[in-house]
């Protein structure tokens, strides 16, 4: 019964991932293959038309749909010229780090004419992830979800409503400007780049932007029935609120990881981060009343920066399903939902992050190192640097914007590190001496933003742990500049927040209030603005892998590290060799 009754499940799951999701590959056993292809696509947005770069000419680009267990292989031919990478975001990748993406990390780009084939075994995982292009800011166009079937029933399966079928929902940024131009105007005068003209939902900004009513997304739904919405926050530099009107979210997963299941009004995602939402269309549509049952859904950003920003809202519809027809979709007339949070409501956000846990089940238990070998403490937060001399520069006081963690601010080699690492290269200006403290103690989060600054040191100085490690990171924001919500990633390895606060980390008194029972599980945490989070891992995957600020200007500015774990004993432990048409730089 229980082989029959995970077979049945498994055909539900992929009749129910049709409705929605495009399956674009071919296999051979439990092998996966897509294709993807780089090239340039004609787009037009708010009136501006230009050539975005795209994955086999979609934006957003395609879905890959797998299911837990699959081994996954995707060719990636470069057709334009440019090189490029391509990430998959929360996928472990076990031993098999060359896979992973970030440029001159774990690999040299795919130079213009090109291929590269990604290999990687997607191990113990399920739920929503997703890809981008992890080379300068190429993923502003460059991205698509990445969706783990699980091969058991969802474990809410009894106690919620029965999923009628599953909606991706991908938000991002569209800048009428050429994205490249964007980024080498910041890097070259050290300002702060311009904002992006729209926010999208699902690359559709929607009618409050210039010329967009036709460029909305609308999602029909039928009354009564539940829904899954997999929330996917591919914006370069925002966090975003997301709210439906009328319509309450039951969280059930972040970063593909099961959660407790619990209500709100809304969600809060940092770029990076995906939350999966139960919806039910359990709002009662007058007879009489054509134009009832569609609902704006809206997305926007959650301000923590002094920065110039986009405070605009896109919105979306859920249109329910009725016999009588509607007038012109999307509707003249709608307002933003009463319950979509405002946009420096921080303690909405924090409310939110506060509710979510992990399940703890026996099925899905909660693997949180209660001990430690390690403890990393970890300053973030920007920099001004001293104008060089016969040089324009544009930020702050006519200095330039850096970023730094501990007062480091990453410098990316001109090859792979861990090509470099794996072949043993020596004297090639990386060193695995990452400081484990600020170089100075002092009072993070009140210095005074303006007068205070410390100037930053470049590198590219990497933090090396043995196999098996239990390390814990404490990331302690400044008020250097600005404080603000930095949401950081972490590549190769899952972690557990285990505590979050606000003003400076208290060595004594803050690890006595940790939750080491059922903490949320994650790869992208977002740092509270002017506070602290601590981040417990076991250091058990061998490679090297990037950790990194989630907004694309501050990885830009140096607001990242790399992170080494050393091969173990076993041969199971050890990161596996590189494969034959890795590419060169």
């Amino acid at each position: 019964m229980k082989m029959e009754g995970t077979l049945f499940y498994q055909l539900l799951l992929a009749a129910l991932f049709s409705l929605a999701i495009p399956i674009l590959c071919s296999s051979s056993s439990n092998t996966k293959h897509f294709n993807f292809n780089v090239e340039w696509k004609s787009v037009t947005r708010l009136c501006h038309t230009k050539p975005v770069l795209t994955v086999n000419g979609k934006f957003p680009g395609p879905t890959i749909a797998v299911y837990e267990g699959d081994d996954v292989e995707v060719t990636v031919t470069n057709s334009v010229a440019r090189n490029t990478t391509i990430h998959w975001h929360g996928v472990r990748q076990v031993r098999t780090g060359w896979a992973d993406g970030p440029a001159y990390i774990t690999q040299c780009p795919i130079g213009a004419g090109n291929t590269y084939t990604y290999k990687f075994t997607v191990l113990d995982q399920r739920g929503t992830l997703w890809w981008h292009a992890h080379f300068s800011w190429q993923r502003a166009s460059v991205y698509g979800a990445f969706i783990i079937h699980p091969t058991t029933p969802f474990p809410f399966h009894f106690s919620l409503p029965p999923i009628h079928a599953h909606i991706p929902l991908i938000f991002g940024e569209w800048w009428n400007r050429d994205i490249e131009v964007v980024e080498r105007e910041m890097n070259l005068f050290g300002g702060g780049p311009n904002s992006s003209d729209a926010y999208t939902i699902n690359g559709l900004p929607g009618p409050f932007y210039p010329c967009s009513t036709k460029d909305t997304f609308i999602q029909t739904v039928e009354p009564g029935k539940t829904y899954l919405l997999r929330i996917i926050n591919a914006a370069l530099n925002d966090e975003l609120f997301f709210a439906v009107a009328n319509h309450s979210l039951t969280v059930v997963e972040i970063d593909a990881v099961y959660t407790k299941p619990f209500t709100t009004t809304a969600i809060m995602l940092t770029p990076g981060q995906t939350t999966n939402v139960l919806l039910t269309a359990d709002q009662i549509i007058p007879q009489d009343h054509s134009t009832e049952g569609v609902f704006v859904m809206a997305a926007r950003p959650y301000l923590t920066s002094i920065f110039p920003f986009n405070n605009s809202t896109t919105i979306a519809f859920l249109k329910y399903q009725t016999n009588k027809p509607y007038p012109t979709m999307p509707p003249h007339n709608y307002t933003l939902p009463l319950n979509l949070p405002a946009m420096e409501d921080t303690p909405f956000a924090t409310q939110f992050s506060n509710s979510l846990r992990s399940l703890a089940s026996q099925d899905y238990p909660c693997r949180v190192p209660t001990k430690i070998d390690k403890r990393v403490f970890i300053t973030i937060g920007l920099n001004l640097q001293d104008c060089p001399q016969n040089q324009t520069c544009q930020g702050f006081r006519g200095k330039r914007f850096y970023a730094s963690m501990n007062n480091q601010s990453f410098v990316r080699p001109s090859f792979s590190i861990l090509e470099s690492h794996y072949r043993k290269f020596k004297n090639n200006g990386i060193s695995s001496d990452f400081p484990e403290k600020p170089p100075y103690v002092f009072n993070y989060t009140g210095v005074n933003p303006v007068t205070e600054n410390m100037n930053t040191v470049f590198g590219t100085k990497l933090l090396q742990v043995s196999f098996g490690t239990r390390l814990e990171i404490v990331l302690q924001d400044t008020n250097f500049l600005n404080p603000e919500n930095h949401p950081i990633h972490v590549h190769g390895h899952n972690f557990f927040i285990v505590g979050r606060g606000f003003g400076n980390f208290d060595d004594d008194k803050d690890p006595v209030e940790y939750n080491v029972v059922d903490p949320p599980e994650r790869n992208t945490v977002g740092v509270p603005v002017g506070g602290w989070a601590a981040i417990r891992l076991i250091a058990d995957n061998p490679g090297v892998w990037f950790v990194h600020c989630h907004l694309e200007e501050h990885t830009s500015w140096g607001l990242a590290m790399g992170f080494i774990v050393k091969s173990g004993k076993e041969p199971s432990q050890c990161l596996l060799p590189p494969p034959s048409d890795l590419p060169p730089c």
